[in-house]
């Protein structure tokens, strides 16, 4: 997870517990156990010099290399929030679960070979019936291909590359997480809350400030619930 916003009601509802951090990284670990399963909440931190979080790519590539080799996960989840479409009849609070791969739609390299590596298409685990069990208990969960840049905002080149992917969710992270997910042959997944509505009149920046904590609420009912079904007999 990038911000502690986002990762604070999931740690307060799961107990989780602050354990030692990088030696290098800001990354904070978190760990809480359900019965044989063990769950590691790993955030990007406050930057040391910015003294900001660490949002985007390059702090969710490291912190997601300095989870793996630490602790040897079974699934990595970016867990975080995003910006949806209205177009796709997304709503503020929606929570996605990802579909098909996370891309990234910011790297354009127009030379045969490296425009593929570019836009990245990491496989994600299959997640509809996960879904499908999830939409019996909470509403509004969705499945959607997810696709990151370093940006909080959609220039009209990010645009037509997000078009191009079919990607129903933008945000600045996921794209990272299964970058080194795919190098180390870890399963990946998304939840990504939706905080913003990139084709709504109101400014992205003010729609993320205001829906935050909304959203981390929503964020935090859906990973706690798709924690509690990975660890179920039920399965998924």
């Amino acid at each position: 997870m990038a911000m502690m916003a986002e990762a604070r009601p999931v740690c307060e509802a799961l107990g989780a517990k602050e354990i030692a951090g990088d030696e290098i990284l800001p990354t904070k670990f978190f760990a809480a156990e359900q019965g044989e399963t063990t769950t590691i909440i790993a955030v990007n931190g406050v930057d040391p010099r910015f003294e900001v979080d660490s949002i985007g790519k390059e702090a969710a590539a490291l912190t997601t290399l300095a989870l793996i080799r630490r602790f040897s996960p079974d699934l990595v989840i970016s867990a975080g929030t995003a910006g949806g479409w209205a177009r796709h009849g997304t709503e503020i609070g929606d929570v996605f679960l990802s579909e098909e791969a996370l891309v990234h739609h910011d790297r354009r390299i127009d030379i045969a070979g490296f425009d593929v590596y570019g836009v990245g298409n990491y496989p994600v685990v299959e997640a509809s019936g996960l879904v499908k069990k999830l939409s019996e208990q909470l509403p509004r969960i969705r499945l959607g291909i997810v696709s990151s840049s370093n940006s909080l905002d959609e220039s009209d080149t990010d645009a037509r590359m997000i078009q191009l992917s079919g990607a129903m969710v933008k945000e600045m992270e996921a794209a990272a997480v299964g970058y080194v997910c795919q190098l180390a042959q870890i399963p990946v997944m998304a939840i990504k809350a939706i905080t913003d509505l990139v084709d709504a009149h109101a400014a992205t920046a003010d729609q993320f400030t205001a829906n935050l904590e909304f959203a981390a609420a929503r964020l935090q009912q859906v990973v706690v619930a798709v924690l509690q079904l990975l660890g179920s007999d039920r399965g998924w």
